[in-house]
C-alpha cells in the first residue's frame, strides 16, 4: 500500500473552522476522487495549526491525477483558503 501524506497549514485559531467548512464542502469531493481516507490529523504540540491526511492507495499508478483534484476543489478553496497560511520561500529555493 502506498499512503501519501499531505499537511496544511493553518491561521492561528482557525482548526475548528477549517473541519466545520471542510467537513460540509472539501471532504465529500475529496472522498469521490481519492478514495480511501486513512486518518486526518491536527497538530496539539509542535508547530501548531497544522491539519495533516493521509490517503491510501494500492500502488501509485492507483493515485489518481492532482490536477483532477484541484480542479474539483477549486470552489471549496475560493471559499476556504482564507484560513490557510501562505509559505515563504527561501533564499536558495528555486521556486520563489
Amino acid at each position: 500500500m502506498i499512503v501519501e501524506e499531505r499537511c496544511y497549514a493553518l491561521k492561528p485559531g482557525t482548526v475548528p473552522l477549517y473541519y466545520k467548512d471542510y467537513d460540509s464542502l472539501g471532504l465529500q469531493i475529496q472522498m469521490r476522487i481519492l478514495g480511501r481516507l486513512i486518518g486526518y490529523f491536527h497538530t496539539e504540540i509542535g508547530e501548531l495549526n497544522q491539519v495533516v491526511h493521509l490517503w491510501g492507495y494500492e500502488s501509485l499508478c492507483r493515485r489518481p491525477g492532482v490536477a483532477g483534484v484541484s480542479q474539483k476543489l477549486a470552489r471549496y478553496r475560493r471559499e476556504n483558503g482564507k484560513l490557510h497560511t501562505r509559505l515563504a520561500p527561501a533564499p536558495f529555493s528555486p521556486i520563489k
